[in-house]
């Protein structure tokens, strides 16, 4: 794979292609955040570690970003074919508390869970309740256009066999299996099993606690609509790379598309990536339907650092199924620890010499050529270990390049030595006794233990993590 030239798989052509942005050296990119009505499970977590991880190798190649996140604050039914309740008013009602404060505590909550997880911030944050008036104009666009009908006392809905290659994301035999099988339609008033709400009108008699009034009457906007009045509001028409979870492929994803084109008559994305789900072993897929989900906190109270999850799910390519067991995160955690012990010892080496990132050497085009591959995270961390174990290249140069792969991997490589003023010997002595115990080798364990106590530092093991302390100056 030529490192100079980045491929993505587009999940619209079915195929790898070469990354060809709007506006060359520039990318504009759309991302679905959560539905704030409760935690994000790290099912959830994994697609923005994805995300995360493409946007930073974007950056890696020089490009100038531009990327959107919505926060879904309304509209969001608790079935994704507009039936059901909306999930805030569910979770105001479960939690005793009003919708508006349910959105504002798991936005928070959200975004503790994120930044814990090394993500970059996105450059525009779109809570849904803060673009209605563009919802509706969409909605006005789309009824100009002859792509809406009204279903008395329920709302406005676009008439998907108005648009000739709706479902062209899923595939036509997805939208016609689910045409031949729609025997039983729980509404009886859509004209196709595949339409969805534009606009979905309060209930007679009900005071929810999110509605709006619009041209159509008192009301909500469906969930779909949010991410296209957004996503053209701050990226254009059409822009460069919409990414999500492949749960929302079959209807989400596939409803924006029909309303944005039917809208503007052109293509709402040019490539469209997803991130596969998580399973827990045969119970399948991590849902918060299901119940019982685990959350990023679940790490920190078993005793791990939560950038093991970020390793975790680098390991495996994005576009993989992934298990979750803890005796996979517990392996991450291990492998984890081992790369920032040798990180540190390679700090050591180096011993203040500096150099640049020597973009012309073979590891370093390697690293580049495995990004530019679909974002091939396995294979760039591959290259990192080897890298980093390579004696036959200067210490000072392995070092700027393990710089240069953490602006990607964001693994904290040098963890070690935050926040603390221990020289870069000490530190690999941390990290390597650390490794040793995840590694249950107590041996070597014991024998750091008392290497670091004669070189005047005293460590205890908390169920926070080892910490240290100078027993002389």
């Amino acid at each position: 794979m030529d490192s100079n030239v980045f491929h993505v798989y587009n999940t619209l052509t079915r195929q790898k292609e070469i990354f060809k942005p709007i506006k060359e050296g520039e990318a504009g990119i759309y991302t679905c955040g959560p539905t704030v009505y409760n935690y994000a499970h790290i099912g959830n977590l994994r697609t923005y570690i994805s995300e995360d991880t493409f946007v930073r190798a974007l950056k890696f190649f020089g490009y100038k970003l531009k990327r959107v996140m919505n926060i879904t604050d309304v509209g969001h039914l608790t079935s994704d074919a507009d039936s059901g309740e909306d999930k805030m008013e569910l979770g105001a009602r479960r939690e005793g508390k009003s919708a508006w404060d349910v959105a504002k505590f798991y936005t928070e909550a959200f975004f503790k869970d994120y930044n814990s997880l090394n993500c970059l911030p996105p450059d525009v944050l779109c809570p849904a309740t803060d673009y209605i008036k563009e919802m509706i104009d969409l909605g006005l666009v789309l009824e100009c256009k002859g792509y809406t009908y009204n279903i008395a006392g329920d709302g406005v809905y676009f008439d998907t066999a108005k648009l000739p290659d709706y479902g062209k994301l899923v595939g036509k035999s997805h939208i016609e299996g689910i045409r031949e099988g729609a025997r039983i339609e729980a509404n009886a008033g859509k004209r196709n099993p595949t339409d969805f709400a534009v606009w979905k009108f309060s209930a007679p008699g009900e005071k929810r606690q999110m509605e709006w009034e619009s041209p159509w009457g008192k009301g909500f906007p469906g969930w779909h609509m949010e991410c296209s009045a957004m996503a053209m509001k701050h990226l254009g028409e059409t822009i460069d790379v919409h990414w999500g979870g492949e749960d929302h492929i079959a209807i989400h994803h596939t409803n924006e598309i029909a309303q944005s084109e039917g809208a503007t008559g052109k293509p709402f994305s040019n490539y469209w990536m997803h991130t596969r789900f998580m399973v827990m072993g045969s119970s399948g897929k991590m849902s918060k339907s299901a119940g019982g989900f685990l959350t990023t906190s679940s790490l920190p109270e078993k005793g791990y650092d939560p950038l093991a999850y970020r390793y975790y799910c680098l390991l495996t390519h994005y576009r993989k199924q992934l298990e979750f067991t803890w005796e996979g995160v517990e392996a991450a955690a291990r492998g984890l620890d081992g790369l920032r012990a040798l990180a540190a010892r390679v700090k050591a080496e180096a011993n203040g010499a500096e150099a640049a990132a020597d973009r012309d050497a073979k590891y370093f085009k390697d690293f580049a050529a495995a990004l530019a591959d679909d974002v091939n995270m396995p294979a760039a961390l591959a290259v990192l270990w080897e890298t980093l174990k390579d004696a036959s290249i200067p210490a000072a140069k392995r070092l700027a390049f393990a710089a240069a792969a953490e602006q990607v991997t964001a693994l904290d490589l040098f963890k070690a030595e935050t926040g603390q003023q221990l020289p870069a010997e000490l530190a690999a002595l941390i990290a390597e006794r650390e490794a040793a115990r995840k590694a249950r080798d107590f041996k070597r364990s014991d024998e750091l233990r008392k290497a670091l106590l004669d070189k005047g530092v005293s460590i205890e093991d908390t169920p926070k993590g080892t910490k240290w302390k100078l027993t002389r100056g």
